[in-house]
C-alpha cells in the first residue's frame, strides 16, 4: 500500500481554510478515480500544549506508487493538486512512503 502524505501548515485565516478545503477542495478531488483510501486530520497541540508544526495532515491511497502518480496526472488529479494555492496559505508539502501495517487500523 503506497500513501502520498500532504502536510499543510497553519493557514493565515484557519476558518476560511477549513471552509474552502471542505466546501471546494474536498468535493474537486472526489473526482479522483482509483484511490482506495482517503484520510484527513487536523494537528492539535502536544501535552507541554506547544504548536504543532503542522496545521492538517492528509494521506491519499492506492496500491503502488505509480497508481499514486497515474491518479495526480489525471485531469481530476491536476486540478486538485492546482487548487491547493488556492487556500493552502501555509504551505503545503506533499511526500511518497510505501506504507506498512504493524497494527492494522480499524476505523469503526
Amino acid at each position: 500500500m503506497y500513501r502520498l502524505t500532504v502536510l499543510y501548515g497553519h493557514p493565515e485565516d484557519p476558518a476560511a481554510f477549513d471552509a474552502y478545503y471542505a466546501e471546494t477542495h474536498i468535493p474537486l478531488a472526489r473526482k479522483m478515480k482509483g484511490l482506495t483510501g482517503w484520510t484527513i486530520g487536523h494537528c492539535e497541540a502536544a501535552e507541554d500544549g506547544g504548536k504543532p508544526p503542522y496545521y492538517m495532515i492528509v494521506g491519499l491511497y492506492a496500491e503502488s506508487r505509480e497508481a499514486l502518480e497515474a491518479i495526480l496526472a489525471s485531469p481530476e488529479g491536476r486540478a486538485t493538486v492546482d487548487d491547493v494555492p488556492n487556500f493552502a496559505t501555509g504551505g503545503a508539502w506533499f511526500f511518497f512512503d510505501d506504507e506498512q501495517a504493524i497494527i492494522p487500523v480499524s476505523l469503526s
